[in-house]
C-alpha cells in the first residue's frame, strides 16, 4: 500500500535542491491563492487525497456527542418486558459469561429495570421513540436509529477515546482531524474541523483536548474549540498597541524564517506551523462574524429553545454549528456532557433531554430548511449504552443504570442516510444484539464513505507503519444508506 502524501521518512530522503525544486510550484500556487481572495470558492484547500475517491453525499458533518453513555431504554429502544420484570432478577443466560464493569459485577442480584417513561410511535414508519424526547418524536422521518451500535470499552475514558479516534488508546488522530487531512478545507478562512462544548453539561465526566487532537497527523488538522465569551478563540485577537499591520508585517517575518528552517531541515511540521499562523491571521475577521448570533430571527432563537439565547448553552452551539455549516466548515463536534446516569436515572434522563431534545431536533429542520441538509450527514450519540439491570438498590420507581457496551442506540441524519428507518434488533431486555450490529469502525467507514472516501486507503505511515481511522477493521453500513 502506498501512503497518500510523502511520509517524514521520505521527506528526508529528499535532498535540499529537489525539495526546493519540488515545493516551488506549490508554495506558488498557494500565494496566487492568496492574492485572488479570500472567498470561500478562492481560499479552499485539498486534502491529501487530492479529490474523494468517489461521488460524494457529505461534503459536512455535525456530530452531537452525548457524553457519558445515554441509556437507550429511556431514548430509542422499547422494552416492555423489562417493565413487567421490573425489580426482578435479570435472567442469567441473557448476560452468560460476559464482562461486567466492577461497579455492578459483585451483585449477587441484578434486578431488571424497566423504563420510567413511555414510549409512543412517530412518523410514517411508526418509529418507537421515548416521550423523553418529545422533539425527536417530531424529526422521526427525518433520522435512522441505529440501535445496535457496540464497543469493546466498557469505561469512560478509553470508550469515548475509541470513539473519537478510532482507538481506545490516547494519542492517535481524531474522526475530525482524519476528515481534515484527507479531504482538506472548504473555506480557508475557519478551521476545517471546529469544536464547541457545552457550559449546561454536568461535569460528571471529564473531557481532554486529545479528543479533538491530531496526534500524528500534521498539527494544522487538530480540531479548534470554540468557547463562550468575548473571545471565541484564546490568544486570537491582537495585543493592545499591536495593529492589524503590524501583526501581518510580523506573520511575514516569521513565515520567511520558517520557510528557511523548512528548506534546511525538511520537517512537514514546520509547513503546518506557517499554515496555523496564517489560519489564525484570518480567523481574526472570519470568527467574530461566525460566532454573532446578533442577526438571528427571533423565529430561529425560538426554534432552537430559550437557553440558544445564551452563549455556550447546547442550544446556542447547536445555532453555531448551524452558522459554522453555512460557512462550509468541514467537520463540527458538540460535546454535552452528564448522561452517566449511575443513579436517580429519573432525575438525570429528564434533565439531560430537557438541555438537548428541542435543539438536536431543531438543527435537523433547521438545516433542512435552508438546503443543507442535503449534503450534511448529523450524527447523534455516546461512547456507549446502559444496563437492561439496576446498579444499586431501587429507590420506588427510581433506579441507576451501569455502563453497557453491548447494545446502545444513536441517530443519523442528512445527506446519503435513509430516513424514518430503524435498524438492527436487540433482545427483550436490551442486553445483546439479535442481528445488524454496528460496531464504532463500522460506523466510521460509512461517516468517511459517504464523505467521498474508502476507509482503507485513507492511511497515514507513523513510526514505519500505515495508520488509518478504522484500524484494520470497519464495514460500511449498506442497509442505513439512502
Amino acid at each position: 500500500m502506498k501512503p497518500i502524501r510523502p511520509s517524514y521518512d521520505q521527506l528526508m530522503g529528499l535532498t535540499r535542491r529537489h525539495f526546493l525544486g519540488k515545493s516551488g510550484l506549490g508554495l506558488g500556487a498557494m500565494a496566487l491563492s492568496n492574492l485572488l481572495g479570500s472567498g470561500k470558492a478562492a481560499a479552499s484547500t485539498g486534502g491529501s487525497l487530492g479529490a474523494p475517491h468517489h461521488f460524494a453525499k457529505v461534503k459536512r458533518v455535525i456530530y452531537l456527542f452525548q457524553a457519558g453513555g445515554p441509556s437507550h431504554l429511556e431514548t430509542f429502544d422499547y422494552k416492555p418486558l423489562l417493565r413487567q420484570g421490573h425489580g426482578k432478577a435479570l435472567p442469567k443466560e441473557v448476560i452468560g459469561n460476559q464482562r461486567l464493569s466492577t461497579m455492578s459485577g459483585n451483585q449477587s442480584l441484578l434486578p431488571m429495570a424497566g423504563s420510567f417513561a413511555d414510549f409512543s410511535k412517530h412518523g410514517r414508519s411508526g418509529m418507537e421513540i421515548c416521550n423523553t424526547l418529545p422533539f425527536t418524536q417530531k424529526i422521526a422521518d427525518e433520522i435512522c436509529v441505529i440501535r445496535t451500535m457496540h464497543t469493546e470499552a466498557i469505561n469512560h475514558d478509553p470508550a469515548i477515546t475509541f470513539f473519537c479516534s478510532g482507538n481506545q488508546i490516547p494519542g492517535r488522530p481524531s474522526m475530525g482531524s482524519w476528515a481534515s487531512y484527507g479531504l482538506g478545507s472548504l473555506n480557508a478562512n475557519l478551521p476545517a474541523f471546529i469544536v464547541l462544548v457545552s457550559k449546561n453539561g454536568s461535569r460528571d465526566q471529564p473531557l481532554y483536548t486529545r479528543l479533538w487532537g491530531s496526534g500524528f497527523l500534521p498539527s494544522e488538522h487538530q480540531g479548534v474549540q470554540f468557547r463562550s465569551g468575548k473571545e471565541p478563540v484564546l490568544y486570537l485577537t491582537n495585543p493592545e498597541g499591536v495593529s492589524p499591520h503590524i501583526r501581518r508585517g510580523m506573520l511575514d517575518a516569521l513565515g520567511k524564517l520558517n520557510r528557511d528552517q523548512a528548506a534546511h531541515e525538511l520537517d512537514p511540521e514546520i509547513d503546518a506551523r506557517i499554515a496555523q499562523a496564517e489560519m489564525a491571521f484570518r480567523m481574526q475577521t472570519s470568527v467574530p462574524d461566525a460566532t454573532d448570533l446578533s442577526d438571528e430571527t427571533e423565529e430561529t432563537f425560538n426554534l432552537y429553545g430559550p437557553d440558544s439565547k445564551t452563549p455556550g448553552t447546547y442550544a446556542a452551539n447547536c445555532l453555531l454549528a448551524r452558522r459554522l455549516i453555512e460557512r462550509d466548515v468541514r467537520f463540527v463536534q458538540l460535546f454535552h456532557q452528564g448522561w452517566d446516569q449511575h443513579g436517580d436515572v429519573v432525575g438525570g434522563i429528564t434533565r439531560q433531554c430537557k438541555q438537548t431534545d428541542q435543539a438536536s431536533a431543531a438543527l435537523v429542520m433547521d438545516l433542512k430548511r435552508r438546503g443543507l441538509l442535503e449534503d450534511t450527514l448529523v450524527v447523534w450519540g455516546g461512547e456507549f449504552g446502559r444496563t437492561a439491570y439496576c446498579q444499586g438498590k431501587m429507590s420506588g420507581n427510581n433506579y441507576g443504570r451501569d455502563h453497557h457496551p453491548r447494545c446502545f442506540s444513536i441517530w443519523l441524519a442528512g445527506a446519503g442516510v435513509k430516513a424514518g428507518v430503524t435498524h438492527g434488533t436487540t433482545d427483550d431486555y436490551g442486553y445483546n444484539i439479535v442481528d445488524g450490529g454496528v460496531h464504532v469502525h463500522d460506523l466510521h467507514a460509512t461517516m468517511l464513505h459517504l464523505m467521498g472516501v474508502e476507509h482503507e486507503k485513507l492511511v497515514y505511515k507513523f513510526q514505519g507503519r500505515y495508520f488509518r481511522l478504522t484500524d484494520v477493521a470497519g464495514h460500511i453500513v449498506k442497509d442505513v444508506l439512502a
